[in-house]
């Protein structure tokens, strides 16, 4: 366990095996799972039907940013924002204490920010670090978001938009409710849909040490152009620990346009454990956003969060 621990503190490495699709500067450089081979491992009670079942029943995932809110923790934030040409304009870095007890829930242990990211009125320019803020910022004030499926927003595009990342992330697989022309296009396990993915897994280790299976989704590769952008999803690939098969990392690679939004982003969360509980420990996105009438949005970020502890007697 210290061991581990330890390797949380030193560094994370990506979790997806390939390279972005969008080529710029990437905040996340180093790597965190090594796959055992190239070959496809084939075990008894083991299938692509598994994986599935596991993927679209997992509550853990939920759990564990549920969980955070007991811990006091240091999260450490890097966030870029690019030009047309996708050299960063914009930079932000914040490492905050989060305290689970007392009226201080959040503390700046380092703030710094250069480039033209905020409105005349202190707001974020971007909808892409507006939903940063969304989803940890209130999230070290208060306790950890997740996905409600009752919440429906405010009937806008950017309150549906943000739903809509958060069953992704929560729920892959199962339908996004609010979004025009999006509909099924999530439910990538469906009889429909299983005709343009395929499905693989394989053995890995997770952090040196952890032995974990990856179970990959992504597009065949003999689909034609027109097919292939039709599909908003273009990789799924989830990490199973082997020993309790819970998740412990996801990464979503999508794509889509029409005549609402235009977006191409990859996000990757990674957990690790603390004692007994599982929590997030790193979370990384990539992506271009654009709205009509509204400048292109370029942005990327890495968010760590390390030193988990309870306060003694908790």
């Amino acid at each position: 366990m210290k061991r581990l621990v330890m390797v949380l503190l030193l560094g994370f490495w990506g979790l997806s095996i390939s390279a972005q699709e969008i080529q710029r500067f990437n905040p996340d450089s180093v790597k965190t799972i090594e796959l055992d081979g190239n070959i496809n491992i084939v075990a008894q009670k083991l299938s692509v039907e598994t994986f599935i079942r596991a993927i679209l029943a997992d509550t853990s995932f939920y759990t564990a940013f549920k969980k955070i809110k007991r811990y006091n923790f240091i999260a450490e934030n890097r966030i870029y924002t690019y030009d047309k040409k996708n050299k960063v304009n914009g930079k932000i870095y914040q490492k905050i204490r989060r305290h689970n007890s007392g009226p201080l829930k959040m503390e700046y242990l380092v703030k710094e920010e250069s480039g033209k990211l905020f409105k005349k009125n202190g707001k974020y320019q971007l909808f892409t670090l507006q939903m940063f803020d969304y989803i940890f910022m209130n999230n070290y004030k208060a306790e950890a978001s997740a996905p409600d499926d009752d919440t429906k927003g405010d009937g806008s595009t950017i309150a549906a938009y943000k739903e809509k990342l958060k069953t992704l992330i929560f729920n892959p697989g199962k339908p996004v409710k609010g979004i025009p022309f999006i509909g099924g296009k999530t439910e990538i396990f469906t009889a429909n849909m299983r005709q343009y993915y395929d499905y693989s897994f394989q053995s890995a280790t997770y952090l040196d040490s952890i032995p974990v299976y990856r179970f990959k989704v992504s597009m065949k590769k003999d689909l034609s152009n027109w097919t292939k952008s039709g599909l908003m999803i273009k990789e799924l690939t989830t990490i199973f620990d082997k020993r309790d098969f819970e998740i412990l990392g996801r990464y979503v690679d999508m794509k889509y346009s029409n005549m609402l939004f235009d977006f191409d982003e990859q996000m990757n969360i990674e957990m690790g454990y603390f004692g007994e509980d599982k929590l997030p420990t790193k979370m990384t996105y990539q992506g271009n956003w654009n709205i009509p009438l509204k400048k292109e949005e370029r942005a990327s970020f890495l968010i760590l969060h390390k030193d988990y502890h309870l306060e003694k007697g908790k």
